[in-house]
């Protein structure tokens, strides 16, 4: 797996850099096809503009009839476009441009040697910005007569992106859809590699902490069928509290998987009430004091909070209160110190929860409420747990319409900070 997923990534990445390059240039090419059939079309209608000019002139000075093409070629040495109507000039300046599918506007004018016009179009003199075809009239060796048609051509700088950008759009469209495409694969691939990594950490995790119980409650059962203990009542109820008190441990642990799967399916049933919040959190802080005395340290309650009164279930807030407690224990250094302040902000009532523990990371902050994330320390087992607690902790903030907030610096410490909407105390309701 390790070396098919880069295999993959690789693969998925030169085939979307292949079609864009082909995209890119299928449309370099299409432009260049656009502008020289442009060119042709041009050539062939100055051709042709020219061709029927000299026949008309030939026609009006009488030479009808077959003409070989050198006799053809003095004759034109006299050419002038003075004999021909404007108007007849202008249906054949039309003819061809309509022929060969040119749709811009123009302008034009037949100017002598001297450059000097001899018929021009109406707004040829206001032209803008555009291109001009110069159609020489006369053989280039006439000597008398020299007449140019200029013909201005209004086009459209952005004409041959105009006449390909549905193809342009729609090539843009689609490869961007397929580098959508190519993206959310690879998020998906790397989002199930992680829950992969995930799952092995959670089912090592599990049966590390459901293996220790259960050898505790072998080892009790099998001092429980000793000669030496069966006859000891005293031996006998100590081992029977054991194996009661490694059962609950395990019953904690599952209820703790069942509790994140009824998050996880949004199946969270609040039993809601008015809550002294000061008093849950002393009481919770009350309850985890022997595990800090344990470690040496010393935990500190503020209670600064003038409105104090929130909304909320019971055993849930609590158990937001001591999962907090128990990630600083568990992530604590030498000389352990938590302290806890509350106070209110705006209409919300504001814990936090601070210790001088080991810290996190940014990548750790990023995902430390993600549902199985531990943080790495080192060996995997050396802080028990599932790694459900915070993100219980964040499921039921918000399921409370509370909001919950962390600052820590890696070495120094984390502040875990929850907010609950404030109400009135029940006798005042």
């Amino acid at each position: 797996m390790k070396r098919v997923f880069p295999l993959i990534v690789v693969l998925i990445t030169l085939s979307v850099l292949g079609i864009v390059f082909i995209q890119v240039s299928w449309i370099s090419n299409s432009l260049q096809l656009k502008q020289q059939q442009k060119a042709q079309d041009y050539e062939h209608a100055e051709t042709q503009i020219k061709q029927k000019l000299n026949r008309i002139f030939l026609n009006r000075s009488g030479y009808i009839g077959y003409i070989d093409d050198e006799t053809q070629k003095l004759l034109l040495h006299n050419f002038t476009v003075q004999i021909i109507p404007q108007e007849e000039v202008e249906a054949v300046v039309d003819e061809a441009m309509n022929r060969y599918n040119i749709k811009e506007p123009y302008e034009y004018a037949v100017t002598n040697i001297f450059q000097m016009p001899i018929m021009k179009s109406e707004r040829y003199d206001r032209r803008e910005d555009g291109i001009t075809k110069d159609i020489l009239l006369t053989p280039p060796d006439a000597a008398m007569y020299y007449e140019t048609l200029h013909l201005y051509i209004q086009e459209d700088k952005n004409f041959f992106h105009n006449k390909l950008g549905l193809y342009i759009a729609g090539s843009i469209l689609f490869t961007l859809i397929i580098i959508s495409a190519f993206y959310l694969t690879l998020r998906t691939m790397f989002n199930q590699k992680k829950l992969s990594e995930i799952k092995s950490d959670f089912i090592n995790n599990m049966t590390h902490e459901l293996k220790t119980p259960l050898a505790t409650i072998s080892l009790a059962i099998d001092a429980l069928v000793n000669e030496k203990v069966i006859h000891d009542t005293e031996k006998i109820r100590y081992y029977s509290g054991m194996i009661k008190d490694e059962n609950k441990r395990m019953n904690k642990q599952v209820e703790k998987i069942l509790q994140s799967a009824r998050i996880e399916k949004q199946d969270i049933k609040l039993n809601l009430q008015v809550l002294n919040a000061h008093e849950i959190i002393k009481k919770v802080a009350d309850n985890v004091l022997l595990q800090v005395l344990d470690k040496g340290g010393k935990i500190e309650v503020h209670t600064d909070a003038q409105q104090y009164y929130i909304k909320a279930d019971e055993v849930h807030f609590s158990n937001v209160v001591f999962n907090l407690l128990d990630n600083a224990i568990k992530y604590s250094k030498e000389n352990l110190l938590i302290e806890i302040f509350t106070k209110n902000t705006g209409n919300m009532f504001m814990m936090k929860i601070r210790d001088n523990g080991i810290g996190m990371n940014r990548e750790t902050q990023a995902r430390v409420f993600e549902k199985f994330y531990r943080a790495h320390t080192g060996n995997i087992h050396d802080v028990k747990g599932f790694g459900l607690g915070l993100s219980y902790v964040k499921a039921i903030v918000d399921a409370h319409g509370g909001k919950v907030k962390l600052d820590s610096n890696l070495g120094k410490g984390s502040t875990f900070s929850i907010l609950f909407p404030i109400t009135e105390p029940e006798n005042q309701l």
